[in-house]
């Protein structure tokens, strides 16, 4: 059955296919199999480089056939490669075609061709397996789904070096968290695959590298065993400090780095042996410099920020290397200037990319801040306001509840360096280091919002809320918000600072300020009303009772709506003590208001009101 593109052809192109194409893939039926390996090999011709062509075959249903043919037991050795050649030239075109060859099953038919004694035959087959796995529209799962595969492909890891290359390659592609790991490493892969590091080829030692660092990563049994293992009367830890050395290939340094890194993580090697601080931690730093093309500077940032991320000591040895901090500012200062036409191509990739390297910066300096306070002075302190500005600002929408760079950020230690910010005399400074926090603490489970009520301490947060610029005032009501969502949240963080916070409260409403200010401010008791606890520090302060009550008045149908929020909740007829509080709130003359506001003629108003009334009546 013929596999076909998932998007319609349209007509004319498809008559300009026929014509161009067809005959390719009529050869392939030839009944002299002489023809049709030469139409086999004229179609390998025809295809290279030509992604136009690749996608016009594989319409016509040439894959289908060349997969017959590669899995026909009377078709030559000669034929079933080419066939294979064939198939992983048309894997490297778009990923639609990796798409519709794994429609068409290639990888069990290419699985089955490892089994062939014909040692050509078998790197075709793996070198078609290997841009099919490399892909990402192709499910690692794939490899694992017959038992007997890894083990196969473990023995043919002796037969040359291309099966080596190619092996390690779809291993180093394929492997994807512990289960993955657990599978490669019980079928031998660190005995198998170690003495490849000191293969006489670059692209197997480069293979065998990644294997290892993907083996190794957050795997603290795979790291103890990699430790101990000798290669040529060597230790593999000290095979991979000669990898990152300055003279080796940067793509040699960086792995070898992310190898001991990784061992290093899992608790192979100490963080204070020489090969992590005398070795391993320089490379990385120098991954960072501006030299480095925009790949390297992001995988060693990010690298240098995870190798750090739990050690006081690293931290403050990476902080005073190279100048890093003042390095990682270059991070932000993007594109370089162009003058010659030849530096278009890399500015280009340089603008599509640059989301990485801000996010690789925000890591490793939230890393370097992690424990230390003199390292978080150092890092506000070397980064110029311009800079710190921008990044902040990018950092707003990178703590996004949305956003995928939320989650390691969070983990890296922003939440020191964000609370430092909130101290800038920068007012934007202020407010991106404060927004940034409100962002933080969105939907964020209580250990988050915890965390950011202790580094931010209420002084500060008090210190903000009388903040000159109206934008910090603003964000920092955002912040008291979003921390005080959900009730068990509301109740745990009211039951620590609920006196303070009824104080700030109190203060604002009291205040010369605007009508958003004090709407927010409103909303803010609203929530604070919804918690199951919490609501018994609104109900026992009769001066805030009274200031609701006041604002249910207002000239403003904003601030009406807002203490209207903060009644409902309080008098809400299916909690524990709502009678109690029903009666308070109706002796101070909270009902008869209500029926006022009943017939307003603002809509929401008169239903937020009615649905009041209701809980009286319920």
């Amino acid at each position: 059955m013929a596999c076909l593109l998932e998007t319609p052809i349209r007509m004319s192109v498809l008559s300009e296919v026929t014509a161009s194409s067809r005959h390719y893939v009529d050869r392939l039926f030839d009944p002299d199999p002489q023809k049709v390996l030469q139409g086999v090999i004229d179609m390998k011709n025809a295809v290279i480089g030509n992604n136009k062509q690749k996608a016009n075959l594989i319409v016509l249903g040439a894959v289908p056939r060349l997969l017959y043919l590669l899995q026909q037991e009377t078709s030559s050795t000669e034929l079933k490669t080419e066939c294979a050649v064939v198939l992983g030239s048309l894997a490297m075109g778009t990923e639609n075609n990796v798409k519709s060859l794994l429609d068409c099953h290639i990888i069990p038919a290419l699985l089955q061709g490892l089994l062939s004694p014909d040692l050509k035959f078998i790197e075709a087959c793996l070198r078609c397996l290997r841009t099919i796995f490399t892909s990402p529209v192709t499910p690692e799962e794939l490899l694992y789904t017959d038992a007997t595969v890894i083990p196969h492909l473990m023995a043919l890891l002796s037969r040359s070096r291309y099966t080596q290359e190619y092996i390690c390659q779809i291993f180093s592609h394929c492997c994807k968290g512990p289960d993955h790991q657990t599978i490669l490493f019980n079928h031998g892969a660190v005995q198998n695959i170690a003495h490849l590091l000191t293969s006489v080829s670059y692209k197997v030692r480069m293979q065998a590298l990644k294997c290892f660092s993907v083996l190794a990563f957050e795997n603290p049994q795979v790291s103890m065993t990699l430790v101990n293992v000798l290669v040529d009367g060597e230790l593999l830890p000290q095979i991979f400090v000669k990898m990152l050395q300055r003279d080796k290939p940067i793509e040699m340094q960086l792995t070898s780095a992310k190898c001991l890194t990784y061992m290093c993580r899992a608790g192979a090697i100490r963080t204070d042996d020489s090969c992590i601080v005398l070795k391993t931690l320089p490379c990385l730093v120098r991954m960072c410099s501006k030299e480095r093309l925009l790949e390297e500077r992001v995988e060693g940032a990010e690298t240098l920020a995870y190798l750090i991320e739990p050690d006081v000591e690293l931290q403050r040895i990476a902080s005073i290397t190279d100048h890093l901090i003042a390095m990682l500012a270059d991070y932000f200062k993007y594109p370089s200037s162009v003058s010659a036409i030849t530096d278009i191509k890399r500015l280009d990739h340089d603008l599509k990319h640059a989301h990485e390297l801000r996010q690789a910066a925000f890591k490793l300096y939230a890393s370097l801040g992690a424990n230390d306070e003199d390292i978080r002075k150092k890092v506000l302190q070397n980064a110029p306001d311009e800079i710190l500005v921008v990044a902040s600002s990018m950092l707003c929408n990178l703590l996004l509840e949305f956003s995928p760079s939320k989650e390691p950020i969070l983990e890296s230690g922003a939440v020191e360096l964000l609370c430092g910010l909130t101290q800038s005399e920068n007012p934007a400074l202020r407010v991106n280091g404060i927004w940034a926090l409100m962002n933080m603490a969105f939907q964020a489970e209580q250990k988050i919002k915890a965390d950011i009520l202790r580094s931010l301490s209420t002084e500060q947060l008090f210190r903000l809320l009388s903040d000159s610029d109206l934008n910090v005032l603003m964000k920092t009501l955002g912040l008291l918000r979003n921390l005080l969502s959900t009730r068990p949240h509301i109740d745990k963080i009211m039951s620590t600072h609920g006196k303070q916070i009824m104080q700030a409260v109190t203060l604002i409403l009291e205040g010369e300020h605007n009508i958003e200010v004090k709407e927010q401010t409103l909303c803010i008791l609203a929530n604070i009303a919804d918690g199951t606890t919490a609501k018994e520090l609104i109900m026992t302060n009769d001066d805030i009772l009274q200031k609701i009550k006041y604002y249910m008045g207002h000239s403003h149908v904003k601030l009406q709506l807002a203490a209207m929020f903060c009644i409902s909740n309080l008098v809400w007829n299916e909690e524990e003590g709502s009678q109690e509080r029903q009666d308070k709130l109706r002796d101070m003359g909270i009902v008869d208001i209500l029926h006022k506001l009943s017939q307003s003629p603002d809509s929401n108003l008169c239903d937020k009101a009615k649905m009041a009334l209701q809980q009286y009546l319920a």
